[in-house]
Formats: C-alpha cells, structure tokens, sequence
C-alpha cells in the first residue's frame, strides 16, 4: 500500500507571505479577466528597476508558502508567476512575466525572470525538454 505525503510547505519571511497574500489575491481575481488585460497590467510596471534573482526567489517562495489548500479552483504555475510578478511591483521592483511552451509531448508553463535567471521555469518533470519562451511581458 502507498501513503501519500503532502509535501513540505516552503517556509518565507512573515513580511514577504503578507506581500505574496495580497499578490495572490490580486493574481487569482485577475485570472477570471482576459489575457490580454493581464498583459496590459504587467506592461504597466516597465518603469520599474528589475529585482535582484535572489529577493525573486524569496518572494516565489512566499507565493508558495501562502496558497490556501482548501482553495477550490485552479492555483498553478500561471497564477503563482502572475502572484510572483505582482508580488515583486508591491515591493517597488520588477520581473518579466514569461509565458513559454515545449514539445514532445506538448504543454505549456509560465514563470517569472529577471535578467539573472528565472524562478519557476525548472518544475523537474523532463529536462532535456527546456522551454521555450513564447512571450515575456513587459
């Protein structure tokens, strides 16, 4: 018999999961409007100085720390980037919104980079497939 363990939640500053809450509300009431109105929102922080890797990996984490489980809809790598990105423009910085797809077979991913590397690209399910950028918003 197997016995399913949930995973570890990832543990963040208090500050950064007060900061990733509110993101991830934003994130998960702007998923119910277009695309192209989420685009049109991220494009509005270009402005703004990118964020350092690590202060983006920190804020990833709080994101993933702060999803409800008892959440009945859909909460994956397009709301947690799109929280991520949001996340990082409260704190007065930026990050590109990356929406990106494979082949082989096919699917598509999004995440969040700055130009030191990125957080939630490499979700370790086949990497000799990268992915490919398909669109980086702003």
């Amino acid at each position: 018999m197997t016995v399913m363990v949930p995973p570890a939640r990832p543990t963040a500053r208090r500050r950064d999961r007060l900061v990733a809450a509110a993101a991830l509300a934003l994130s998960l009431a702007m998923s119910r409007l277009p695309l192209r109105w989420q685009i049109a929102a991220v494009r509005m922080l270009r402005g703004l100085p990118y964020a350092r890797l690590a202060r983006l990996d920190a804020l990833h984490t709080a994101v993933l720390a702060v999803i409800p489980s008892w959440w009945p809809g859909r909460i994956a790598c397009m709301e947690i980037s799109f929280a991520t990105v949001i996340a990082t423009a409260l704190t007065g910085r930026r990050a590109r919104w990356v929406l990106g797809a494979r082949f082989l077979p096919d699917a598509a991913h999004a995440w969040a980079d700055v130009p030191e590397g990125a957080v939630g690209r490499d979700i370790g399910d086949a990497v000799d497939r990268a992915w490919m950028p398909v669109l980086a918003v702003p």
